[in-house]
C-alpha cells in the first residue's frame, strides 16, 4: 500500500547534516509517510549516511543521479513518490515534528484535496563556517491572495519588506499540482518562484496553515548570497515570467528597475538590452530621481552614463550643488516629454 505523503530529501555533498533532515523527516507524528533521499551527484560521505538509514528504516529509500541541479534532482524524488501528498526538503535544512500531521488537518475546510499547496511560516537559521547557528529568525507569512504572493515572488528579497511567502520547504502539495508543472532545470536558482507563480496562475490555490513549519538554514557560503551570481539569474526569471505570463510583469518592475542601474553603473550592455525587452515605462531610477517615460531616452542614458558624475546620481554621494544639477537636467530631458523629477 502507497504511503499518504512522500517527503524528498534532496542533497548535494551534505553529508555532515542530512542526519538532521531525516530525522526530522522521520520523527513526524504523522507517521504514514516515505522519505525519498536524492543524491545529486555528492562527493563526499553522503551515499554512505543515506545507505545507513535506508538499512535503519523501511520507510527511507535512496536514489543517486549524475550532477543535474536541485529542480533536476526534486523532478526525480517525484517521479518516484508514491504519496498524495508531496514535500521537498532541503539536506541542510529540517521540518517541524508536527508540520505534516497539522497541515493535513487542514483538509476538513476544503471542498477537494486537489490542486492544493499548504504553505507555512518558517525560522530562518543562520550559520557560521563551523555550522554552528549564530542567529535566528522567525519569518510570520500570513495568509495571502494570489496576486500578493506573485508581486511578492517577483520581489528580490533584500528589496522586500515581507518574508519569502511559498518556501519549498514550507510546502506540502497534493500530487495533482504536478500536471501542471515541474521544476524547471534551465534555472539553477530561482526555481521556487518559478515553480509557484506558474502553479498559482494556473488555478492552484495556495492554503495558509499557521505553524512555523520548516527550519531554513542559511550559510556563509552559499551561492546564492552572490549578487553577481544571483542577478543572472533574476534577469532570466524576468525574461522567463514575461514569456509566459506578459501580464503580471508589472509586479516584477521594482526588480527590473534595480537591475537597470546595476547594468548602467556596470556598463554592462548585455544585460541592459535584455532588460530594454521587459521594461515598462514609466521607469524610475537613482532612488527613484529621474522617471524616464521612453525606452529611446533609456539608451540615452545608458551611452551617457560614463560622463555623468556619481553624485548626480547617487544620493549618498551628493550636496547641494549635485542636487541643484540634477533638477536642472531633469527640466532639460522633460522638455522632450521624456523625463521628469520624481
Amino acid at each position: 500500500m502507497s504511503p499518504q505523503v512522500s517527503i524528498v530529501v534532496t542533497c548535494y555533498n551534505q553529508a555532515h547534516c542530512l542526519d538532521q533532515a531525516v530525522t526530522s523527516v522521520l520523527n513526524q507524528s504523522f507517521a504514514d509517510l516515505e522519505c525519498l533521499i536524492v543524491d545529486d551527484g555528492s562527493t563526499d560521505g553522503t551515499r554512505e549516511v543515506a545507505q545507513a538509514w535506508v538499512t535503519a528504516d523501511p520507510r527511507v529509500q535512496y536514489f543517486y543521479q549524475a550532477n543535474g541541479g536541485v529542480s533536476s534532482a526534486r523532478n526525480l524524488g517525484f517521479q518516484q513518490a508514491r504519496g498524495e501528498w508531496i514535500q521537498f526538503l532541503d539536506g541542510d535544512d529540517w521540518i517541524h515534528e508536527d508540520k505534516i500531521r497539522f497541515q493535513l488537518s487542514h483538509l476538513d475546510a476544503l471542498d477537494r484535496p486537489e490542486d492544493t499547496v499548504f504553505y507555512s511560516d518558517y525560522e530562518r537559521v543562520f550559520l557560521d563556517e563551523s555550522h554552528n547557528i549564530t542567529r535566528r529568525e522567525s519569518k510570520t507569512v500570513g495568509p495571502l491572495s494570489c496576486d500578493r504572493i506573485v508581486h511578492r515572488l517577483l520581489i528580490p528579497d533584500f528589496l522586500a519588506d515581507t518574508p519569502f511567502p511559498t518556501l519549498q520547504q514550507c510546502l506540502l502539495m497534493h500530487r495533482s499540482v504536478f500536471a501542471k508543472k515541474h521544476f524547471d532545470e534551465a534555472l539553477r536558482a530561482l526555481q521556487d518562484r518559478d515553480f509557484a507563480i506558474d502553479l498559482l496562475l494556473s488555478g492552484v490555490r495556495f492554503v495558509y496553515t499557521p505553524i512555523q513549519g520548516a527550519y531554513y538554514t542559511k550559510h556563509k557560503s552559499n551561492r546564492t548570497n552572490a549578487w553577481s551570481y544571483m542577478k543572472d539569474y533574476y534577469l532570466l526569471l524576468y525574461e522567463t515570467v514575461y514569456r509566459k505570463h506578459p501580464e503580471v510583469l508589472k509586479s516584477s518592475q521594482r526588480g527590473v528597475e534595480y537591475l537597470l542601474e546595476e547594468a548602467m553603473r556596470e556598463q554592462d550592455t548585455e544585460h541592459f538590452h535584455r532588460l530594454l525587452k521587459i521594461s515598462q515605462c514609466p521607469v524610475r531610477l537613482f532612488q527613484p530621481s529621474i522617471t524616464f517615460d521612453h525606452v529611446l531616452l533609456l539608451r540615452l542614458f545608458f551611452y551617457l552614463k560614463p560622463l555623468i558624475p556619481n553624485q548626480l546620481l547617487y544620493p549618498s554621494c551628493r550636496g547641494p550643488r549635485s542636487e541643484r544639477a540634477l533638477k536642472t537636467m531633469a527640466r532639460f530631458l522633460k522638455l522632450g516629454g521624456l523625463s521628469e523629477v520624481s
